[in-house]
């Protein structure tokens, strides 16, 4: 058995979709641990494309078996698009290959509206949220109000549960924020519909999981975003609202912690990331025009063109120590060919004062000055590299002193989207 977590090591975005579907293709069991809609996984499989915002990134793999944990917060419409697209496609034949957990909370109507409504009511301080609903389906979960893929089975405990709802965030949309209300009735039989829909995916994931590990089989833990939009340990308050890090896998999949033997971290060679707060090595000018469009940075979800500069091994170390992690994945390493170098931060100023560490206050981080190194460029096309040995020598070398920076070892460099581009350095899923 080995069980693996795949885990964003910066902002989001990082290509974990890419990654989790080549892990994939030795994993039984893929298990979707946080986060809803507001990500999106772009595959690329023998030119074809797939984006997914909630089915694991496993799916497109034959037999394997794909977990919505309850730690995921799932908006019905947008998952039942997407199994029904992948039915359509003959890429999931078996209703049994997803299983969506009845403990997973559920985004409604008004979730999404309060969403729209705070963020334009927030005005200039807007945090730059998706507008999916996420953040308040997370906050209905926590004040133990809110309602879960199984309460869509119980047509009557539904009824009761809308009407109550409803007249709680209509007061809000209407005397807060000046916004229409939202149709309870129209909400309940939508719901209804949502719950005769999934009734054939829902089961108790906590329990498949467990079967899996007690078997010995392979499990690869799916997350979205990243690290550092993590609710505790991200640049709070421009995050997400759900824990992004390693260790949200055991609540929000239902394992405990000794059942984790590895971490995977994935990075992209560069760094990005989407709506408002501080990015040190962000490049504003020609360089990071340069990266956003040569990397396609551009939202799988909202098409949001993503802030792009440098790679920032500061935030990597963090990332390490937050995570635990036992190996990286560096992504997009052909995007940088073509430059005469290639900065790297290494340390930061902040008030005139050097630091190697993440500062912990938003204001830190704010006046942090990112202290370079230069590594030199190299031109060659690495989109055809299978092996790490037929790297420009000056492509390894950049490898070789991220893993020195981060004290972490870069097991897999990704060359371009498709699963054949990958370069493996170490197997990620050794035991």
């Amino acid at each position: 058995m080995a069980t693996l977590v795949a885990v964003g090591a910066q902002w989001g975005d990082e290509g974990k979709g890419k990654i989790v579907d080549w892990l994939a293709t030795r994993a039984d069991v893929v298990a979707r641990y946080q986060g809803g809609n507001n990500a999106g996984h772009t595959l690329v499989v023998e030119g074809e494309q797939t984006v997914l915002h909630l089915v694991p990134a496993g799916v497109l793999q034959p037999g394997t078996l794909n977990l919505i944990g309850p730690g995921v917060v799932v908006d019905p419409a947008v998952l039942i698009t997407e199994l029904d697209a992948l039915v359509a496609r003959g890429v999931l034949r078996d209703p049994s290959r997803v299983r969506v957990s009845g403990r997973a909370h559920v985004i409604l109507d008004w979730n999404v509206a309060l969403d729209k409504a705070r963020e334009e009511t927030r005005k200039q301080s807007a945090i730059g949220t998706t507008g999916r609903g996420i953040g308040p389906t997370y906050e209905d979960k926590v004040a133990r109000r809110g309602i879960r893929v199984a309460d869509l089975l119980d047509a009557a405990a539904l009824r009761d549960a809308v009407e109550r709802l409803a007249a709680e965030k209509n007061f809000e949309l209407e005397h807060v924020h000046h916004w229409a209300p939202v149709d309870a009735a129209a909400v309940y039989e939508k719901a209804c519909a949502y719950g005769r829909k999934l009734a054939p995916y829902v089961d108790h994931t906590g329990r498949l999981l467990d079967r899996a590990l007690r078997q010995g089989k392979n499990v690869l833990f799916e997350g979205a975003q990243g690290t550092f939009l993590d609710v505790d340990h991200g640049t709070y308050p421009y995050v997400t609202s759900s824990n992004c890090v390693a260790g949200a896998a055991c609540t929000g999949s239902g394992i405990g912690p000794t059942a984790i033997q590895r971490v995977l971290g994935i990075s992209k060679a560069y760094t990005t990331r989407v709506g408002g707060g501080p990015f040190p090595t962000e490049d504003e000018g020609a360089a990071g025009e340069n990266l956003r469009q040569r990397g396609s940075e551009f939202g799988a979800t909202t098409g949001r063109p993503r802030r792009c500069g440098w790679l920032d091994a500061v935030m990597l170390r963090e990332a390490a120590t937050v995570n635990g992690l036992t190996a990286l994945v560096i992504n997009k390493l052909d995007i940088l060919s073509g430059l005469p170098e290639v900065p790297i931060a290494v340390a930061y100023t902040i008030d005139g004062k050097r630091t190697d560490e993440f500062p912990m206050t938003l204001g830190e981080l704010a006046r942090a000055v990112p202290v370079y190194e230069s590594m030199p460029g190299w031109d060659a096309d690495l989109s055809g590299v299978r092996r790490v040995e037929d790297l420009p020598d000056a492509a390894r070398r950049y490898v070789e002193r991220i893993e020195s920076l981060v004290d972490v070892p870069v097991d897999v460099v990704s060359v371009g989207p498709g699963r054949d581009q990958t370069i493996t350095r170490s197997d990620p899923f050794r035991a």
